[in-house]
């Protein structure tokens, strides 16, 4: 297990500063920052992730930005293992690692380091997602339940991602994920760190900002970023253009609703994801809650998460 006070995690919803916080804290402790971003791994996609600019990093090394096609489909499991050889290799130079991100489940997986059980056989994932698509997800969900009961009573049959990866999962590594789970939960953390989440005490100024972010994304470009993935032939169903902002975006260019439209869906989904973001890490009992007012005082929080690590 590696030493807690070099591996600091900053997390929360989206449009809470986390950026800012994560850049100016690694500055102070000469560390690195390493995205827990599941969007922000895809290249050409830099105004709806939210993606840091150069001047925003100001001078900070990132890690785990841009490293993926917009058309592949980029998992948790290969998440672990890419940002674990980042982690190791700026512990191994003396440095801290400055986790910063809203994906919850990369989060977890990454400091558990034992949230998968393999990679995957694609070539059977996508054999298995043919067969879902051709026979329908109630039939697959009768198939999985045959091995694997557990996870069928949790999934929806119109969870195809899920249901395939279940499947997938008992075929080549001779387990059910909840078996996978169960064990997994006896197991040590591959990095113990310590966590901090941030949020805001009005739930109304955090949904105001979330608005404002998307409005601000729109003017920047962001119906001209979408174009261009289409233009180059990102499939429209393909996992990075699920992402909120590409998917509502993407279907007003292909005429399924008008653009105000979908800057209203944006918001909307926004708005549901920060909700869905504050439920997962209100699970866990190791998170340290920075609760801003109205606007956030980075170099106050610094300084306080520099006291709680020492």
């Amino acid at each position: 297990m590696i030493d807690d006070c070099r591996i600091i995690v900053i997390t929360g919803p989206t449009a809470t500063g986390k950026t800012a916080l994560g850049v100016q804290l690694a500055k102070k402790l000469d560390g690195e920052v390493v995205s827990a971003d599941s969007m922000q791994v895809y290249k050409q996609m830099d105004i709806g992730t939210a993606k840091p600019t150069t001047d925003e990093m100001l001078g900070v090394p990132h890690h785990m930005l841009d490293i993926a096609e917009p058309w592949e489909d980029y998992s948790a499991a290969r998440y672990v293992s890419d940002a674990s050889k980042c982690v190791d290799n700026i512990l191994d130079r003396g440095k801290t690692a400055v986790i910063v991100g809203g994906t919850g489940l990369y989060i977890d997986s990454l400091l558990s380091g034992h949230g998968f059980s393999a990679r995957g056989d694609e070539a059977l994932r996508r054999e298995l997602e043919e067969e879902f698509d051709k026979i329908g997800g109630e039939a697959m969900l009768l198939k999985l339940r045959g091995f694997d009961p557990v996870s069928a009573e949790k999934l929806h049959f119109n969870d195809r991602k899920r249901v395939v990866r279940a499947i997938e999962t008992f075929i080549t590594a001779g387990k059910t994920i909840s078996q996978h789970d169960d064990e997994s939960k006896t197991l040590p953390p591959r990095f113990d760190a310590k966590k901090f989440a941030l949020t805001f005490s009005e739930r109304a100024e955090l949904y105001r900002r979330i608005d404002n972010r998307a409005d601000m994304m729109v003017s920047m470009g962001l119906v001209d970023e979408v174009r261009r993935l289409l233009d180059i032939g990102v499939p429209p169903r393909c996992t990075a253009m699920q992402a909120i902002g590409y998917k509502e975006i993407a279907g007003a260019i292909l005429g399924e609703w008008d653009f105000s439209d979908a800057v209203e869906r944006m918001k909307m989904q926004s708005r549901r994801y920060a909700k869905r973001q504050l439920s997962w890490l209100r699970r866990g009992t190791t998170t340290t809650w920075v609760t801003w007012d109205r606007v956030p005082d980075i170099e106050c929080c610094v300084e306080r998460i520099i006291r709680e690590i020492r």
